[in-house]
C-alpha cells in the first residue's frame, strides 16, 4: 500500500549575501539614538529553502513523492517547477494573491557573523489551510516550523482525525507556548529535535527526555558532527555520521536527515537503519552549497550506504503518486 506523506511547514526563498569586511567595525556601541547603516556586498545568491520543501526534496530524490502543504506568494512559479521536476507534489500548495513567498535575507561577513531578517509574507496564511482540503487521508504528516497558528491547527486536526504525525517544532519553539508544545508532543508518533532545540523544549515544557520517551514512540535528536540519537521507551540507538567527502555548506543538513529517515520509515525499516539513512542524506547535503543542491539516485545512495555502514539496504519500490479519494 502506498503511504501518503504530507509535509507541513515553511516554504521560502533565501537571499544570501557576503560583506567583504567585519560588521563589528561598523556597528554602533552603547548607542541609544536611531541610526542607519548601509553595507556594500560583493556576492548574492538566491536559493530555494524552507523546511517542508527541503525535506521533500531529499525524500523525492530517494524515489518518494511527498506532498507539501503550505502557502506561498505570486512569485512561487519557478520554485514550483523546480520541485515538480524533482518529484515533489505541490498540488496542496496555495498561492496567496498579492503576497510574496516568505523570504530570508542574510548578510555574512568575513568573520562568519551574520545579520538577517525573515519576511513571513504568504506564510502567514498557512493557518487557513486544512488537512480536510486534501483529496485523500494522509498516512503520515510531518509538522515542521511554520506560522505558529498553522502549527497549532495541524496538531489539533491530526489528533481529531487520528492521523499519525511527527512533531518537529524547530525554530518555532521560542514562539510556541509551553502548552502548545506539550499538546504537540502528547499526540505525536515521534519528536524530532537538534541538541539546542531539545534544551529549549525541555525549558519551555518542563518535560525532560524521559517524559518525552513516555509520550511518543521515539525521539530523534541530531547532534551535528557527533551524529544523532534515537530514543524509544526501552532503548537508545547511537547513530554515527556518514563522513562527508567535503564540507561545503551545512545549511539544510537537518532537513536532509529527516528526508532520509522518512524514506526508511515509510518502508517499515528498523529505526537504526532509518537513522543511518538520515545521516547519509545529511552528508550529501553538507557536500553541496544550499539545502537543495545535492543530487543522487536511489541506487547510488544504496551503494554509498553499503560502503559507509557495511550493510545492504533492501530494494524499495518507489511510492506512486497518491490516488485521490
Amino acid at each position: 500500500m502506498t503511504k501518503r506523506v504530507v509535509l507541513s511547514g515553511s516554504v521560502a526563498y533565501d537571499y544570501l549575501m557576503r560583506f567583504p569586511g567585519a560588521f563589528r567595525e561598523y556597528l554602533p556601541k552603547n548607542h541609544t539614538e536611531p541610526f542607519a547603516l548601509s553595507f556594500l556586498v560583493d556576492h548574492l545568491v538566491r536559493r530555494y529553502g524552507g523546511v517542508a520543501p527541503n525535506i521533500a526534496y531529499t525524500l523525492a530524490l530517494l524515489g518518494e513523492r511527498p506532498t507539501i502543504l503550505a502557502t506561498v506568494g505570486e512569485d512561487f512559479e519557478p520554485y514550483r517547477e523546480w520541485l515538480e521536476q524533482h518529484g515533489v507534489d505541490t498540488s496542496a500548495v496555495r498561492i496567496i494573491p498579492g503576497e510574496h513567498t516568505a523570504s530570508f535575507f542574510g548578510v555574512s561577513d568575513l568573520q562568519q557573523s551574520q545579520l538577517g531578517v525573515f519576511y513571513i509574507g504568504a506564510m502567514l496564511h498557512a493557518r487557513e489551510l486544512s488537512l480536510m482540503d486534501l483529496p485523500y487521508r494522509p498516512d503520515l504528516v510531518v509538522i515542521s516550523p511554520d506560522d505558529v497558528e498553522a502549527m497549532r491547527r495541524r496538531v489539533e486536526e491530526c489528533q481529531a482525525l487520528g492521523i499519525a504525525y511527527f512533531y518537529d517544532p524547530g525554530q518555532q519553539i521560542v514562539r510556541l507556548s509551553g502548552e502548545d508544545l506539550r499538546q504537540g508532543i502528547e499526540g505525536a508518533r515521534a519528536l524530532f529535535l537538534n541538541e539546542y532545540e531539545a534544551k529549549m523544549l525541555a525549558k519551555k515544557t518542563g518535560w525532560d527526555l524521559d517524559t518525552w520517551r513516555e509520550k511518543v514512540d521515539f525521539v530523534v535528536v541530531t547532534l551535528g558532527p557527533e551524529g544523532s540519537r534515537i530514543y524509544t521507551r526501552e532503548e537508545e540507538h547511537i547513530i554515527p555520521i556518514a563522513p562527508p567527502r567535503q564540507v561545503a555548506d551545512p545549511t539544510g543538513a537537518g532537513d536532509a536527515y529527516r528526508g532520509g529517515f522518512l524514506k526508511g520509515y515509510v518502508h517499515d525499516l528498523d529505526l537504526p537503519i532509518c537513522g543511518r539513512m538520515g545521516a547519509l542524506a545529511a552528508s550529501y547535503c553538507v557536500e553541496a552549497q544550499g539545502p537543495q543542491s545535492h543530487h543522487f539516485t536511489w541506487e547510488t545512495f544504496r551503494v554509498r550506504y553499503h560502503e559507509v555502514f557495511g550493510e545492504t539496504l533492501p530494494e524499495m519500490r518507489a511510492q506512486a503518486e497518491p490516488e485521490k479519494g
